[in-house]
């Protein structure tokens, strides 16, 4: 399997990149690039872990059994492919089949212009100054729009216009809370909650926070949003990191904010709130929530059914220093599942 896996990542390399990698952790860690090169290939063949994670991870800083505790993405899938029913993932993969399944946990208006029409369409839009229109079938940030309805000169023509660019989903746009506003007020902020049911119970794996980077209607990572990691009490306790800039801000560079110390309103409402989403589609065991803090509480914003690993073992952000988030999905599960 391991050799599969090196092969794999060796077909999807980018050189340019690793080497630039390398060079930036040569620098952090004081080590000679050659030995970081080295040890890059050792740890894909030894461990799974590509050039990217093995910098996310700080592998530079980390050795031998420690680096055991870290789950990587064929850990990840396999906990996947076992805890997720392929026949009901649909649910999540649609958006519309989603909302339509956690009706009672989103909290906003929605509708689909596939079916709805024109007279439906302008009740919807009746008393909005804006919304935003989605893909139904997007991901990671892509195909979504903040729409203001003065830009179109009737309902007809905007209805037409979203038909025409496949964005068939509305939504009323969330007023999230005073706080969340104040990280940033250009995007909905929102917690990333992983749950993993076993045993038929719930639990919460880790929480993020997402901000919207600087010019972002959109808090996605892909789309140059920046995460910070919250603790069980939901507060921020490092740094945000930015993907795309690979680099840690301890304010927001549009805002002003200051992250550490940051009380997410309404975490605990939020916690109840996806365990309670998570029970709702139980064959889909292993789920990553998005979810919005609005003005009188948490609101569902969609679910993952590939949860991310990496963000939650970023080296800078774990809580205890050198160990990453295996020992925490061992001990739910009461197995040791992943095999290194």
């Amino acid at each position: 399997m391991k050799i599969k896996t090196f092969c794999r990542r060796l077909r999807a390399l980018s050189l340019k990149r690793m080497f630039r990698l390398i060079h930036a952790v040569s620098r952090e860690s004081h080590t000679p690039q050659i030995f970081i090169l080295i040890d890059m290939l050792w740890c894909a063949m030894r461990y799974g872990v590509g050039y990217l994670d093995y910098k996310v991870f700080g592998f530079a800083f980390i050795h031998g059994e420690a680096r055991k505790t870290f789950m990587t993405m064929d850990d990840n899938l396999s906990l996947v492919r076992t805890s997720n029913d392929k026949a009901y993932t649909y649910l999540f993969d649609q958006k519309c089949a989603f909302n339509e399944r956690f009706q009672d946990f989103l909290g906003r208006e929605w509708l689909d212009l596939r079916t709805a029409d024109l007279e439906a369409f302008a009740d919807f839009l009746r008393g909005k100054e804006d919304f935003f229109a989605k893909e139904v079938d997007s991901f990671g940030g892509k195909g979504v729009s903040h729409i203001r309805v003065s830009d179109y000169p009737d309902d007809k023509a905007l209805y037409q216009a979203l038909r025409g660019q496949g964005q068939y989903l509305v939504e009323e746009t969330i007023q999230q809370s005073s706080e969340m506003e104040w990280l940033h007020p250009g995007s909905i902020n929102t917690l990333r909650l992983v749950t993993l049911l076993a045993h038929d119970e719930p639990h919460v794996m880790y929480a993020l926070i997402r901000i919207g980077g600087k010019g972002q209607c959109i808090d996605n990572i892909c789309s140059g949003g920046m995460y910070a990691p919250v603790d069980e009490n939901g507060l921020i306790f490092h740094d945000a990191f930015c993907e795309a800039e690979e680099r840690f801000y301890d304010c927001h560079p549009e805002s002003g904010a200051r992250f550490v110390g940051f009380q997410v309103p309404y975490f605990q409402e939020a916690v109840e709130l996806v365990k309670k989403a998570a029970m709702v589609v139980p064959q889909v065991g292993y789920v990553g929530w998005d979810v919005a803090i609005g003005v009188n509480g948490p609101l569902l914003i969609e679910g993952n059914v590939i949860p991310g690993y990496d963000m939650c073992q970023n080296y800078c952000h774990l809580k205890k220093k050198g160990e990453g988030i295996l020992p925490r999905f061992e001990k739910v599960m009461g197995t040791a599942f992943f095999h290194h």
